[in-house]
């Protein structure tokens, strides 16, 4: 034995050493790669040692080492085995959970093993042509093994290639690029590819990003915009960010960081690339933090142009609303991501908050310190920016998002601090945070915490509290004394409800980090006296907070009265003057208290008052259990169990608070508790507090089993003999599920007694006969629902003697409690290290009782249950009362209970064998082959798959305490008694389904028993002990997880985290077992009543059998026949309960994946799943639907091939040579497929059989079914199914039509794709493609010119070859582009297969097939919503159409056209339009890849049709078709392609003198879809543009709008870049400045265009009489002009308009604004006026800007004009408040404040609102200032002018009623309400800080004096300052009030609030 422990402790330390340098984890940053890592070996298998060492605590002997690694190797061999043989699935997923079991055991594969897996997994999750479910399990392996990052150091011990990740993503984010459509094989999901890049991308090689980027960067196009967003996804995605290796510098992140600046000043105005940006720019700040050599600055490594670029994004993101401006996003850029959105991270996950926060703590370091332009500046000036959006009254969308930033902020700093400190993260000195950053750090955050505690959003308030727990885990001394201030009115009961549970949750996160600070601690036990009022019935919620804060002292604080004994202290005297003196200098010193204990307190003197404030702990525990008594009588009647509802939150939250609690007590308070506990129990009965008071007794006992237990016992059984005897409790059955009145105090002594002794170890042996006799009296006298709650009795007695558990709850080792406590055990924290459990393991003497007690019970109601079945009973089964049922019911539920209580004994191997044989030979013959050889005369059919599903795969079982060995008799006993009881369950079954089938009631419990007799065995499962275990101990821990520590918990949440470990062995070795002839004789039992014809016995078979199967090994093929047979039986008789039962058991549970793989079974499902679904009952329709996808699943083709790199397959090889093993398994796979694929086959073609015949429904059923069934790579389809579907297309039955029509264009694109592929099913997978017209072209990047040659090549029809690619050359050349030949001579070359059948195809194909065709295309749609052009539609006639340019159809061209003419009539109908618009896109389409001739002669054709239309036959109703004929003919193609269509719509001119303006605007409509499709390459530009320009001033409304919106874009796509490649674009962007160059520079003729645009309106302007109503070319002209304007500022290419926004743009907008008599252009100048500041610019750009503002804020004669650029002022302010240099905010600043003296009052009140706005959002020490001088300025003026005395004598004169004022007069009014207005905006700048600034009392004296009583508008503005100061203050009111002294009170008392006798 001893030599076993030795070896194990060797073995543990050995897994502890320190080797190698350390990892982190997470979101912290990865190592530095350091050379002395590579020496570490291999065979390690942690960097960093298990935090708890979960082998050395277990109380039994277990595994070593060698044992665990021969089983992984064993593991992995098999897993090598199914991997070569091609048996993914079952085989290899089998294994990978087998790997996945191992490692949860918390056992570690060495690092070199762990790299092959996670290599192995990369391959396996993107291995091309595997089924998309198995590999996505084997994703989410790759991600486990991956997840944490301390075991593989990114670059030094692994990389991963990022290609095969590309080559999966390219699929759907370029499929333009992979070639082909995939219509018939689903793709992966794109959601698990962007999750293994988040895990993947860190082990990515730095020294790829040259590649990458050569690779990715010519995607990126604005002409087609997706583009950019691809590849702004994609560098998101995969862009590696690991330090690259020293002495690289081209690897260093400022090489490639302009050039990525440049990508991101491309995309203004989107959300999607500022968030994906600062994901990317976030993580490499992180990666880059640990690097030496990657410079590092105040601003982290980015420079500080940068750092501003990234805070005024970040700015952006917040969604702070500001004045009257829109949004800084526009939503029509994002529109236009496309497919990109596929690449965006799920933002629940990761959202932008996470992002920011991690780039900002990422980049601080102590050099912020010293500059005044850090990381850390910025963010404080980002914090006071938007401190007013943090103030719970001021809640929005944006409250969410800044909450969150606050939290991500702190979590993440505290998790740099700790692992900084604990040398987890390794990273150069001087980039450590330090105390005084911390400082300030804290300092930054605290007031927003403060206001974000008391939020009304329940989200923010969470985030608010964990923040605040983070900042005082930083800085105790900053967050405390304020935390108090706050907290000690509140508890008091001084202000409202809401502020008290704020300040119970706070004191909640707080209270860990009080016990342990010195000063602080001293106040723990008043506050546990001030919670106690928390606990009322009357608000629960008050009370969860209540007992969760009472909870959390209780596990860091002992609840020992510390003074006993002690001379120098006695009394609580002490601590309650001191207690009394620190709140009364709170008060005193407000918010701003500083309570300095760590310097001002004395170690003896806190030592003193901690001592002497827990005198008083005895008076808090008579008080709480006084009160939770109160609580507990008068809760109300829980409505039902697990509602969710409060009351049940309580009940369930009382033993949580009670265990802490309780064994905290000293010994003296745990009497006191025990007596009060157990006279109330004794004196009591509360029926509905029974539970709760159960869990108290519990936790009771569990602290101190022997003392608890003697005090409790005698009283609960002689109470529960006294009710039976004397009140006649139970005596009676009753109906109903209430428990009777009369039995309602032996319930409660019952319940009381089963928690007293469960789990509380063998202190109950001292009791043994007294509880073994009670539970046999009790048993023999009781009967109705007591019974139930006897039986748990006896059932928790069981689990507690035969469970291994914990059963310690100390906080404290034994040895603390023997040396004394003191003051320094407050908040002690253990070491994990070195714990002692007490354990309870079952000794001898519980087995026996447990043993003798199962027998007797069991016996019993073995006897009972025998007698009530075969009629013996003096109960006699009469059909009248329910007495027989009830004895039936009770005595199951009690053979269950008992079964499940000693489940801990029972053996897998002894329950899988037949008793009384030691061999499997007493076996059925129908089960030989269980071991996994099936007998070789057996049709091989049935062997392969019943193998599969009968084989025994080796199982690994670890040591988990078992007691029993099988020689022993009570082994025999017991496993004697659990067959017999199975043999009774049987017999009951039998009894019950022929003689009292309708007997409902017993059902349930015989099912439910059934359910514990397969699942409980080796472990209670059908309790789920496990996960509830988990659960609860994560509730508890989760207040003590703080990032970066390791399980820093409290002592007994580490010992439950012991007990937990146990539990998962237990449940790792409870594996499937056997079957043997019993468990296959229930099993049929539960088939049989899974068909019942009863509802709830179906239900009930059907839980308890899926639960049986997935417990015996071979079950599945055992019950499917008989439950196929009734399924079928059920079709049949349509007898709907078995065809319900039969698709609920074969189909919705896990049978439908052993029925989908086991053709012997599938067939007959599908079948007859098909016959049901004519069944006439809705239930079993809806069945039915829901039903159709799986079961078309059943029908997907097995997979051929999966390709793979041997040699990473190879690397985890075993020693031994298992060749034959493989060649084995490998024929056995292959055997089985081409089976499978047989029966597949044979059962497509009689489902297309029936489909012909039957009724719609049922055949678009069969339809669905046949598509997955037939369709196949080798065979592509049978004749018969080629039949069905091309007939199938001109159904009469629209659906069907559907069904068919998509099923024929997925047997044309496999068709295709097979032909592209060259035939060969490996090309097919992965996504190789020939297409003979594609070529690629040498670009001649050298050349100069060569651009320029390049596009003007689009202007010609003549071409060599077409390129169809939008994105070769805009961003950078390559060094080819793809490209196809223009006159193809060959086409796509089809194998005789692929030809037959197309000629098969052909031989439907005929005229009459074309005409019926085309007249449905023209019916009119059922629905509105599908009124539009069907691109389906097109693709179906595309296929059609390329079998006719082939001739090997029935109808020729000529017949087709002659239909074509039939079906577009005389075009007046717009049915009409739809369908030609259909029908002639697809002629189109269908010769792109065809030679010259046949295109020609097509054009020929087509042309004048569509001229015609174009010309004339446009109308509003069919406009649409015909925008999407020219998308689908012309998208992501050359132009010169559809040259005659492009050309014609160049040519179009604008006609001045036609009245027709539909007809014009649809033509620059069709001309704008042209140019959105063609983008750039579109060359014909220029003459259109001329003729817009010329003709700005259109009459026509909707010829003006097409036009502005054409203008915009043709503008927009002149712009392309065009770097010669991808080197030279980063070099420029890096020599440009280190954001890159700025991009949307205009051209001199743009510029010239725009100042003659603008020289025209003003020249019409001019012309426009004042006051004129009708249209003039001044408003026309201004309209078209805005909507350009408009388009292209909500658009990326914004910034090219820059230069003209202070010169240009604004007077002219400004002017346009006060055209009062055209309500649409004063509109849009307006709307286009508000983007003006949203525009990004950059750095230095504004300055032109602002002066415009400026001088036409303080010179425009016009006061509309001055208003209205104050909107904009405020928002450039606050929009660039980090670009903006200090010499311009202040011009803003005097600007804003000589405003308040303008002559308009509007003007006057707008400037003193944008001023208070301007001053709110200024950074701390600029604010400061400007408030002085403003101070001073206004209080001068107002002092300055005072009002003029009226004169008294003049009252003789007589009044004349007017009294004009004076200039001077009025010129001094003015100065007054300027001066008052200017104090007031200083006053609202600070709507919400409490106290009020301490300028802010004088200000508002100096208001109330001097102007209050001034007439007119003065005095109002004054009283409404003043009005709104209180208003907005009611919250805080009396903490306000001390702000001000005596005398300013005075004044404005009467003034601020009237007095209540005025």
């Amino acid at each position: 034995m001893d030599g076993a422990r030795e070896r194990l402790a060797e073995v543990v330390s050995s897994l502890e050493r320190k080797d190698g340098p350390m990892d982190s984890r997470a979101t912290s940053p990865g190592l530095g790669i350091s050379k002395e890592a590579n020496s570490d070996s291999g065979s390690v298998a942690r960097n960093r040692p298990r935090t708890f060492p979960y082998f050395r605590y277990l109380p039994y002997d277990i595994e070593d080492e060698a044992q665990r690694q021969q089983n992984f190797q064993d593991i992995l061999k098999h897993l090598y085995v199914a991997v070569e043989a091609g048996d993914f699935a079952p085989g290899a997923l089998h294994w990978t959970r087998e790997i996945k079991d191992w490692m949860g055991l918390k056992f570690d594969p060495t690092k070199e093993q762990r790299i092959r897996l996670v290599k192995l997994y990369y391959e396996l999750a993107l291995a091309p042509g595997l089924d998309i479910a198995v590999s996505e399990r084997f994703s989410s392996m790759f991600m486990a093994l991956t997840k944490r990052k301390h075991y593989l150091r990114p670059v030094i011990d692994l990389t991963l290639d990022w290609r095969p990740l590309f080559r999966e993503l390219k699929i759907f984010v370029l499929p333009s690029e992979v070639g082909m459509l995939h219509t018939t094989t689903v793709k992966r999901s794109i959601r698990t590819l962007t999750k293994l890049c988040t895990f993947a991308q860190l082990y990515i090689d730095p020294e790829a990003i040259p590649a990458m980027l050569e690779e990715i960067l010519p995607h990126f196009s604005t002409s087609f915009a997706e583009g950019a967003f691809v590849v702004g996804g994609l560098l998101n995605l995969l862009f590696p960010t690991a330090p690259p290796p020293p002495g690289r510098d081209e690897l260093l992140p400022q090489h490639y960081l302009p050039a990525m600046f440049h990508l991101w000043s491309l995309m203004n105005r989107s959300r999607v690339f500022d968030t994906a940006f600062l994901d990317l720019l976030s993580r490499l700040a992180r990666d880059s933090l640990v690097s030496a050599h990657i410079p590092f600055s105040e601003c982290g490594i980015y420079t500080q142009e940068q750092t501003s670029l990234i805070f005024t994004a970040i700015l952006r993101m917040l969604d702070i609303p500001v004045g009257q401006a829109t949004s800084p996003y526009s939503a029509s850029v994002d529109i236009s991501a496309g497919l990109a959105i596929m690449l965006e991270r799920d933002a629940k996950k990761h959202p932008i908050a996470h992002h920011i926060a991690r780039w900002i703590v990422m980049s601080l370091s102590p050099s912020c310190l010293n500059s005044s332009t850090s990381t850390l500046d910025r963010l404080e000036g980002l914090i006071q920016a938007v401190e007013t959006f943090f103030h719970p009254s001021n809640s929005g969308g944006w409250t969410k998002n800044l909450h969150q930033l606050v939290y991500y902020l702190a979590d993440f700093f505290v998790m740099r601090w700790n692992r900084e400190k604990s040398g987890e993260m390794e990273l150069p000195d001087e980039r450590k945070l330090n105390d005084p950053l911390k400082r300030r750090f804290v300092l930054c955050l605290r007031e927003v915490v403060f206001m974000g505690i008391y939020s009304k959003s329940g989200t923010a308030m969470n985030f608010a509290l964990s923040t605040l727990q983070s900042l005082a885990y930083l800085e105790p001394d900053l967050i405390l004394p304020g935390a108090l201030q706050r907290i000690y009115p509140s508890m008091q009961g001084l202000v409202e409800v809401h502020r008290t549970t704020s300040s119970l949750r706070a004191l909640q996160v707080l209270s860990k980090i009080m016990v342990r600070t010195k000063g602080f601690r001293c106040h723990v036990t008043t506050m546990l006296g001030l919670a106690l009022p928390g606990i009322d019935a009357n608000d629960l919620e008050k009370t969860l907070y209540t007992l969760s804060y009472i909870q959390s002292v209780c596990y860091s604080v002992p609840l020992y009265d510390l003074t006993e004994g002690r001379e120098d202290v006695s009394g609580s005297m002490l601590a309650s003057q001191w207690i009394s003196s620190e709140v009364e200098r709170m008060e005193l010193e407000g918010i701003n208290v500083e309570l300095d204990y760590r310097n001002r307190l004395e170690e003896e003197a806190e030592e003193l008052i901690l001592r002497s404030s827990t005198s008083t702990l005895a008076e808090f525990v008579s008080a709480f259990l006084g009160k939770v008594f109160t609580l507990l009588e008068n809760l109300p009647d829980a409505a039902r169990v697990r509602s969710g509802s409060p009351e049940e939150n309580v009940v369930n939250t009382l033993p949580a608070t009670f265990t802490p609690l309780l064994a905290a007590l000293s010994p003296e308070l745990y009497s006191m508790a025990l007596n009060k506990v157990a006279d109330f129990v004794g004196n009591h009965v509360i029926h509905q507090a029974r539970d709760a008071m159960a869990f108290i007794c519990s936790a009771l006992c569990k602290v101190n089993p022997t003392k608890a237990l003697r005090r409790l016992v005698p009283i609960l059984i002689s109470s529960i003999r006294t009710e039976i005897d004397e009140n006649g409790a139970a005596s009676t059955r009753n109906t109903g599920t209430d428990v009777l009145p009369r039995d309602r105090g032996l319930v409660w002594s019952v319940s009381m007694l089963s928690m007293c002794v469960v789990h509380v170890g063998d202190a109950v042996l001292e009791h043994k006969k007294e509880l073994f006799n009670i539970a046999n009296y009790m048993q023999q006298k009781c009967k109705g629902i007591p019974t139930v709650h006897v039986s748990n009795f006896v059932h928790h007695l069981l689990l507690n003697l035969t469970g291994t558990y914990t059963v310690d709850y100390a906080l404290y080792e034994k040895d603390v409690y023997a040396r004394g406590l003191s003051p320094s055990d407050w908040g002690m924290i253990p070491d994990t290290k070195s714990l002692n459990i007490a354990w309870h393991v079952p000794s001898r003497q519980e087995v026996e009782f447990a043993v003798e007690l199962f027998r007797s019970q069991g016996e019993g109601a073995v006897q009972q249950l025998t007698a009530l079945t075969d009629g013996t009973s003096h109960i006699k089964r009469d059909g009248t009362g329910k007495e027989w049922s009830d004895e039936v019911s009770r005595n199951l539920v009690l053979v269950r209970l008992l079964l499940s209580g000693v489940s801990v004994l029972f053996d897998a191997e002894a329950a899988s064998k037949e008793l009384g044989s030691t061999s499997n030979d007493a076996m059925d013959v129908e089960m030989g082959h269980t071991n996994g050889h099936a007998p070789e005369e057996q049709d091989l059919e049935a062997s392969v798959v019943e193998a599969e599903e009968n084989e025994k795969k080796p199982t690994y079982k670890y040591p988990a305490g078992y007691v029993l060995t099988e020689t022993d008799p009570l082994y025999t006993e017991l496993h004697r008694l659990r067959e017999q009881a199975g043999e009774l369950l049987h017999a009951v079954h039998d009894f019950l389904t022929h003689k009292q089938e309708d007997d409902i009631a017993c059902f349930g419990p015989l099912y439910t028993a059934y359910r514990s007799w397969f699942i409980d065995v080796g472990i209670e499962r059908s309790a789920h002990v496990l996960d509830r275990v988990t659960r609860l101990l994560f509730a508890d821990i989760h207040p003590y997880k703080l990032s970066g520590l390791r399980k820093e918990y409290p002592r007994p949440l580490l010992l439950r985290r012991a007990n937990l470990y146990h539990l998962q062995r237990l449940r790792h070795n409870s594996y499937p077992r056997s079957k043997t002839r019993l468990t296959a004789t229930l099993l049929l039992d539960l088939a049989q009543s899974s068909v019942s014809s009863y509802t709830e016995v179906r239900r009930n078979a059907q839980s308890a059998g899926e639960a049986a199967l997935k417990a015996i090994i071979g079950a599945r093929p055992l019950v499917i026949p008989p439950l196929l047979e009734a399924l079928e039986e059920g079709v049949k008789q349509n007898d709907f309960a078995l065809i319900k039962g039969g698709m609920y058991s074969l189909i919705f549970g896990s049978l439908s994946k052993t029925v989908g793989r086991d053709w012997r079974f599938a067939p007959r499902v599908i079948k007859a799943y098909i016959s049901a679904s004519t069944a006439d009952k809705p239930s079993v329709q809806k069945l039915c639907s829901t039903a159709t996808l799986q079961i078309m699943d059943f029908g997907r083709p097995l997979k051929r091939m999966v390709i793979l790199d041997k040699a990473i397959v190879q690397s985890i090889a075993p020693a031994e040579d298992v060749a034959d093993k493989i060649k084995k398994e490998k024929a056995k796979v292959s055997k089985k497929r081409s089976n499978v694929e047989g029966k597949m086959a044979a059962l497509s073609d009689d489902l297309v059989d029936l489909a012909k015949i039957s009724h719609w429904k049922k055949a678009s059923r069969t339809a669905a079914i046949v598509m997955t069934l037939g369709l196949r790579f080798e065979s592509i389809a049978s004749t018969k199914m080629i039949d069905l579907m091309v007939k199938g297309v001109i159904d009469t039955h629209p659906g069907l039509r559907g069904l068919y029509g998509g099923a024929m264009v997925a047997l044309f694109a496999l068709i295709d794709a097979r032909a592209c592929a060259q035939h060969k099913y490996e090309n097919y997978i992965t996504d190789k493609t020939f297409l003979p017209a594609k070529i690629k072209v040498e670009t001649q990047r050298e050349d100069p010119d060569w651009t320029g040659r390049y596009l003007a090549s689009f202007a010609q029809p003549e071409a060599e070859y077409y390129v169809d690619h939008d994105h070769p050359g805009w961003l950078v050349w390559d060094k080819t582009m793809p490209a196809y030949r223009a006159n193809p001579k060959e086409d796509v070359e089809y194998d005789d297969l692929e030809r037959q059948t197309l000629d098969h195809i052909g031989t439907i194909l005929d005229r009459q097939w074309f005409s019926v065709l085309f007249d449905y295309f023209k019916q009119e749609p059922r629905d509105a919503g599908s009124d539009r052009f069907r691109v389906t539609n097109a693709m179906l006639l595309h296929f059609a159409f390329e079998l006719v340019h082939r001739e090997s159809t029935a109808a020729s061209l000529a017949e087709i056209q002659e239909e074509i003419a039939r079906v577009f009539g005389d075009g007046t109908d717009k049915h009409q339009h739809r369908a030609a618009a259909e029908i002639l896109g697809a002629l189109l389409t269908s010769t792109h890849d065809k030679s010259i001739e046949l295109r020609t002669r097509l054009w020929e054709y087509v042309f004048p049709i569509v001229q015609k239309v174009f010309a004339d036959g446009l109308t509003p109703e069919n406009s649409s078709y015909w925008v999407s004929f020219l998308h689908i003919v012309l998208q992501g193609k050359d132009p010169r392609r559809a040259w005659p269509l492009v050309q014609s719509l160049a040519l179009f001119r604008l006609d001045m003198s036609s009245n027709a303006a539909f007809k014009e605007s649809s033509k620059i409509q069709l001309l704008q879809q042209c140019v959105t499709d063609l983008g750039w390459h579109f060359q014909l530009e220029k003459p259109v543009i001329e003729d817009f320009l010329a003709h700005l001033d259109h009459p026509y409304k909707g010829v003006r709008e097409a036009m502005g919106v054409t203008l915009a874009l043709l503008y927009r796509t002149r712009y392309h870049e065009s770097y010669k490649d991808v080197g030279t674009f980063i070099d420029s962007q890096r020599k440009a400045s280190s954001i890159g160059s700025p991009p949307y520079q205009p051209t001199e003729e743009f510029s010239q265009t725009i100042h003659d645009i603008f020289e025209r309106l003003e020249q019409w302007r001019h012309q426009r009489a004042p006051g004129q109503q009708t249209p003039s070319s001044y408003t026309s002209g201004g309209k078209t002009v805005l909507l350009w304007l408009d388009s292209a500022l909500s658009s990326f290419e914004c910034t090219e308009l820059l230069q003209f926004f202070p010169n240009v743009f604004m007077g002219q907008l400004l002017h346009m604004m006060d055209v009062k008599e055209d309500q649409e252009l004063q509109g849009l100048a307006y709307h286009v006026f508000r983007h003006l500041p949203n525009i990004p610019h950059r750095l230095g750009e504004d300055t032109e800007l602002i002066a415009s503002l400026i001088r036409i804020g303080t010179q425009s004669p016009l006061w509309h004009q001055r208003l209205r650029v104050l909107i904009n002022m405020q928002v450039i302010f606050f929009r660039r408040l980090f670009l903006l240099p200090r010499e311009q905010q202040h011009k803003l600043y005097d600007c804003v404040a000589s405003m308040l003296e303008d002559s308009q009052l509007e003007v006057r009140l707008g400037a003193s609102s944008t001023l208070s706005g301007m001053i709110r959002c200024s950074p701390v020490e600029m604010r400061t200032t400007m408030i002085e001088d403003l101070n001073k300025k206004f209080t001068k003026m107002l002092i300055d002018s005072p009002l003029p005395r009226k004169l008294k004598g003049n009252l003789s004169t007589p009044s004349t009623g007017t009294s004009t004022p004076t200039p001077e007069h009025s010129k001094l009014v003015l100065t007054r309400h300027a001066a008052v207005l200017g104090l007031g905006a200083l006053v609202q700048a600070f709507p919400y800080s409490s106290p009020p600034p301490s300028w802010i009392p004088g200000v508002l004296t100096t208001l109330a004096n001097k102007a209050n009583n001034d007439p007119g508008m003065v005095g109002k503005s004054v009283k409404s300052i003043l009005s709104d100061f209180k208003k907005t203050r009611q919250d805080t009111w009396l903490m306000d009030l001390k702000a001000f002294t005596q005398e300013q009170a005075e004044d404005l008392d009467g003034v601020l609030w009237r007095s209540y006798f005025v």
